[in-house]
């Protein structure tokens, strides 16, 4: 197996980015539309198509394969995974959905339930490194920015579009995903579903089951070629096992349901070189967890309000400027965590300067307000050179966040509490100060080899580790006899890495096309604090993951893999264990047929039936067979 594993790494493989183009337009980066290589960023851009192309059931599945990313899985196909750049834990990592962010304020493990179904999404773009300067608190490892085809769609001529699959396989396994699409000159319409039901693997005491949905619908309107608003509503509902997601008991036979509604709208306005946008996003989310069937279950209802106004001018040829201010309203009411409200507001503005022929910097500013009344200014500068088939870049920047409302409250409301996690409501906010150099070389329009080098130093690092009943700093509801983890700001961390990336794209025979993608990871985290907290000891310390993807006239066939290595942990009391290493390998093969517009397919998760579990005690299935049929029907 290991021999097979690295001779796909000799054929370079890399992420999911099946862009024809080397160099492809982002946004993500500076908030306007840029080169990949004016950015000074490392950027990785998955195209929403590859979702029906590789072997995965739902958008955290995806991301897992993109170079650089680490999904740290509970459960299968979207039921909960934690989402990791470069090292740091799992709450810093900002997710956005069309320039609107999608952070829980709850917890960060919800952070991966994106509300959208894969049908819609036109990319995908994960910009790793520091970005707070930019988009605020939380983007401290890196961003996933979904974008989604009805908010970038400029006017065109009508056409439409209009596909569907269904698969089932073992477990029980149930699955259909279809989407359509409608422009017509001003008015552009999308919508899809997602839907993933297994009765799952048997447990301890419980099956693996998971019913995971997701529905979306959004429309674009252009009233002239100046004023255009955008409007998405989303449905997401997550009903699974979650034994032994968050302890390491023995009689912990849990289930939860995560459920939410989101809305988001977008008014722009452009007139020459200026640009004007306001966005709205209103997220409502319910999530109910119960422990055993004899326990009492904990009811949490999160909101997130947000409004994010901006402004652009390209002033002149080679200079551009981006200014404007982000506001949150974050709320929960919960009988675990009690009813909290905070607020923040974040002022910022970015320059974009060409210095000469291909010399590009950007420095970027944002002050950040919290309601306590405490600020923090947070600078960034990125600056990007290229020399013929040479791309240079480097990056500074520091970064912040703020404790979510698990990290302040949990347990902290229930009347008595003898072990698991406690809240602590005097965390302070984190902050960080990250650094990286990197190069891109461009072998003509075929194959794009990149490498970084960076290093984030974070003071006050908010993580959960054991802690004696002694030192609790609050012990209304605690026992002396009882195990606590408390939440509390790690004194320094240091985490350095250097990560390599390799996209490929050939053109082969008329109709076929040869994609193949990888990328290589090396990390290290050291703490001053003398007991090693949870979630910085859980990040891989090497992490290597692929995707090929071949598609002929009439054959389609995929792979991807990963390979990790980190910390070794054990749990005892349920016999569980995280292995140093684990290798995971995943295929899918396609006939298709009707001019290419209908096709069976077949996949394999876990080709070599490997027990693995990236979090302690949440064991991942072995070997699963699945397949189905799809549909596509389109019109210009």
């Amino acid at each position: 197996m290991r021999n097979w594993f690295f001779s796909l790494l000799v054929l370079a493989s890399s992420a999911v980015s099946a862009q024809t183009s080397l160099d492809p337009v982002t946004i993500t980066a500076t908030l306007s539309q840029k080169r990949s290589s004016e950015t000074g960023r490392n950027i990785s851009i998955i195209k929403g198509e590859q979702f029906r192309n590789l072997p995965v059931h739902s958008v955290d599945e995806l991301l897992r394969y993109v170079p650089g990313v680490e999904i740290q899985a509970r459960g299968p196909m979207g039921s909960q995974a934690d989402i990791v750049l470069r090292g740091g834990t799992f709450q810093q990592v900002l997710v956005i959905l069309d320039g609107v962010r999608l952070n829980d304020p709850n917890t960060g493990h919800f952070n991966s339930y994106i509300p959208v179904a894969p049908e819609e999404i036109d990319r995908i773009e994960v910009l790793k490194g520091a970005s707070s300067a930019i988009y605020g608190a939380d983007a401290v490892g890196g961003v996933v920015h979904v974008i989604t085809k009805t908010f970038a769609a400029k006017r065109a001529a009508q056409q439409s579009s209009v596909f569907g699959s269904v698969a089932g396989g073992q477990y029980g396994y149930l699955n259909a995903n279809a989407g359509l699409l409608y422009s017509k000159d001003k008015l552009h319409i999308g919508a899809g579903l997602l839907t993933n039901n297994a009765d799952g693997v048997q447990q301890r005491g419980i099956k693996g089951f998971f019913h995971n949905n997701t529905a979306s619908a959004s429309l674009k309107y252009f009233f002239n070629d100046k004023w255009n608003i955008a409007y998405r509503f989303a449905w997401d509902s997550r009903h699974f096992s979650a034994q032994n997601f968050y302890t390491t008991y023995i009689f912990d036979t849990a289930q939860e349901k995560v459920s939410s509604i989101w809305q988001q709208a977008k008014i722009s306005y452009q007139s020459g070189k200026q640009r004007l946008s306001l966005d709205l996003g209103y997220k409502d989310l319910h999530d109910r967890y119960q422990f055993s069937p004899a326990s009492a279950a904990n009811e949490n209802k999160s909101q997130l309000l947000q409004s994010i106004f901006q402004y652009e001018n390209q002033i002149s040829e080679k200079t551009q400027v981006v200014a404007g201010f982000n506001f949150q309203q974050k709320r929960i009411r919960s009988n675990d965590r009690g009813n909290h409200s905070l607020f923040q507001v974040a002022p910022f503005i970015t320059l974009s300067q060409t210095l000469a022929p291909n010399f590009y910097i950007r420095p970027s500013l944002q002050w950040i307000f919290f309601q306590a009344g405490n600020a923090e200014l947070v600078p960034q500068l990125d600056i990007s050179y290229k020399r013929s088939d040479w791309q240079f870049r480097a990056s500074v920047g520091k970064t912040i966040r703020d404790a979510d409302f698990t990290e302040r409250y949990n347990n902290y409301n229930k009347a008595l509490v003898r072990s698991g996690s406690i809240g602590n409501p005097n965390l302070m906010a984190e902050r960080s100060v990250s650094y990286e150099f990197g190069a891109d070389k461009f072998f003509k329009d075929r194959l794009k080899v990149s490498a970084s080098v960076f290093q984030r130093f974070q003071q006050r690092l908010i993580d959960f580790s054991t802690t004696p009943y002694a030192q609790m700093p609050r012990k209304d509801n605690l026992v002396e006899t009882g195990v606590y983890a408390l939440a509390k700001n790690i004194a320094n961390v240091r985490t350095s890495g250097i990560e390599t990336d390799w996209q490929y794209h050939w053109r082969l025979a008329k109709g076929q096309q040869l994609t193949l993608n990888a990328g290589l990871v090396w990390m290290d985290s050291n703490t001053s604090d003398s007991v090693m907290s949870f979630y910085i000891s859980s990040h891989a310390r090497f992490l290597t993951n692929f995707s090929a993807v071949f598609e002929g006239e009439h054959f389609a066939f995929s792979i991807t893999g990963l390979f990790k290595k980190r910390n070794q942990q054990q749990a005892g009391a349920i016999n569980a264990t995280v292995n140093p290493s684990y290798f995971v390998g995943n295929i899918k093969a396609e006939y298709r047929f009707l001019q290419q517009r209908a096709g069976i397919f077949a996949a394999i998760d876990n080709v070599f039936d490997k027990s693995y579990s990236d979090l302690l005690g949440a064991v991942m299935p072995g070997r699963w067979i699945t397949g189905g049929i799809k549909y596509k029907w389109a019109t210009k």
